[in-house]
């Protein structure tokens, strides 16, 4: 699954257009390195976000295509940063 799409179906992000737009501005990391919107998650990638002032790192824990708001927190593990 595409990154942009992943931050947005897990809820990291309200929106698709955000979350393309933090990739490309360099705002999400992946395993340490700046990715493109168009990166595909994996299951134990570890994504850094820094939106606002509160950075958030986060453990891909399931990548699904269509997910309930109420499980969505279950895609991820916050990492501490």
């Amino acid at each position: 699954m595409r990154l942009d799409k992943y931050l947005k179906v897990s809820r990291l992000i309200k929106r698709r257009t955000i979350a393309n737009e933090a990739c490309d501005a360099g705002r999400v990391l992946v395993n340490g390195k700046a990715a493109r919107a168009s990166y595909d998650v994996k299951e134990q990638d570890v994504l850094e976000i820094q939106m606002g002032a509160h950075p958030i790192k986060v453990r891909v824990l399931t990548v699904a295509e269509h997910v309930m708001k109420a499980e969505a927190s279950q895609m991820y593990e916050v990492l501490p940063t």
